[in-house]
């Protein structure tokens, strides 16, 4: 019998190593992860975005996410990784427009997930056409409203540093705690 999917989601701001991270988090335990909506819509539509986007982001992300669960249900996985979820979504329009879509703050309320993992600032900033924030104060903005959203909640988290290998490692030893409690 396959033991029920847990669900990990990775969070942070940019140019954390989110994507990364759970590309190889997958690799590591034989399983999937969900990859973050944004890049996608932002490479199809153009990169000038606007309130009402960031809801049609929002919805495409839940309908990715919700496909991969079911692949990982139907592949009898026990782990999802995914890239970013609808705290990622909150913090963007808040931090952008200064309002979220009641539709995200419901989805919030709606979805449940075994364990976050905030990915820290530790990592230099790497220039990427979709990416906001280079400047540290932002990055450190948003780490600490990740991480009082993280606070805040019920679902055990923890915080990944360190670059590279070590970085990963840190989230191994992260998940398989949770995987034997």
């Amino acid at each position: 019998m396959t033991a029920p999917l847990k669900k990990i989601v990775i969070l942070g701001p940019e140019s954390t190593g989110k994507s990364t991270l759970c590309e190889q988090l997958a690799l590591h335990f034989n399983t999937l992860s969900c990859p973050e909506y944004a890049r996608q819509f932002l490479s199809e539509n153009g990169l000038k975005y606007n309130y009402d986007s960031l809801l049609t982001i929002a919805k495409g992300q839940l309908t990715l996410e919700d496909h991969f669960t079911e692949q990982a249900i139907q592949n009898k996985k026990n782990l999802l990784f995914i890239d970013t979820d609808m705290y990622v979504m909150k913090v963007w329009c808040e931090y952008v427009f200064n309002n979220c879509h009641t539709y995200i703050l419901d989805e919030i309320n709606a979805r449940t997930y075994d364990y976050y993992l905030l990915c820290d600032i530790d990592l230099p900033w790497t220039a990427d056409e979709m990416r906001e924030y280079p400047d540290p104060q932002p990055r450190q903005e948003l780490f600490h409203i990740y991480k009082d959203l993280l606070i805040n909640q019920t679902t055990s988290w923890g915080i990944v540093s360190g670059e590279g290998e070590i970085r990963t490692q840190k989230a191994i030893q992260l998940i398989e705690s949770i995987l034997l409690s």
